[in-house]
């Protein structure tokens, strides 16, 4: 994999309630910094927080400006380089449109999913994608996952996460470690 071309985006809408309906998410500050500091670990090279909702991007706002610019970086300046990785954003258009803006490449989307769709990538054929060229975002869908409206725009969509039961609905932030151990250390 190429140094330095992979991003992470946490999508807030167009995302899926319980019976398979669109909806909007809330956001969850836990889901923030564990994610970012998943990404800090792996050399993600940035983390998008996907609201199109003014309060709750307000929030991320402030949980970020407290641990880059206040009192919360100064006493863990850990989190606060894993938070700086952050940027808030409105849609997964805005994402692309800063990737093309500020890395001037072309933009491949990624989309996770904890079912099966015909199609999906493994990690080690995703390795071989990440080497091309171009800005890699990783989508992350809150609430039941991502719209599938948004996974069907996306350039690829990454096998899902499985263990040895039926049971297949971890917390989106355990599912950004484990893909992105995968990802980065081949796993």
């Amino acid at each position: 994999m190429s140094e330095n071309n992979l991003y992470v985006a946490l999508i807030h809408f167009p995302v899926m309630n319980r019976k398979g309906q669109p909806i909007g998410s809330s956001l969850t500050t836990i889901d923030m910094h564990d994610i970012a500091r998943a990404s800090i670990t792996f050399g993600v090279k940035g983390f998008f927080v996907v609201t199109p909702y003014e309060d709750q991007a307000a929030i991320a706002h402030q949980v970020v400006e407290h641990w880059t610019k206040g009192v919360g970086g100064v006493l863990n300046p850990f989190r606060k380089n894993a938070l700086e990785l952050i940027h808030v954003t409105r849609t997964i258009e805005d994402v692309v449109a800063w990737l093309e803006k500020n890395d001037k490449k072309p933009v491949v989307t990624i989309a996770t999913s904890a079912k099966q769709i015909p199609g999906s990538v493994d990690t080690k054929r995703l390795r071989h994608i990440l080497e091309n060229d171009a800005s890699h975002v990783l989508l992350f869908g809150t609430a039941w996952g991502l719209a599938e409206e948004l996974i069907n725009s996306c350039d690829y969509i990454l096998d899902p996460i499985t263990g040895n039961t039926p049971y297949n609905h971890l917390s989106v932030r355990s599912a950004a470690s484990i893909y992105l151990d995968r990802i980065i250390n081949g796993r």
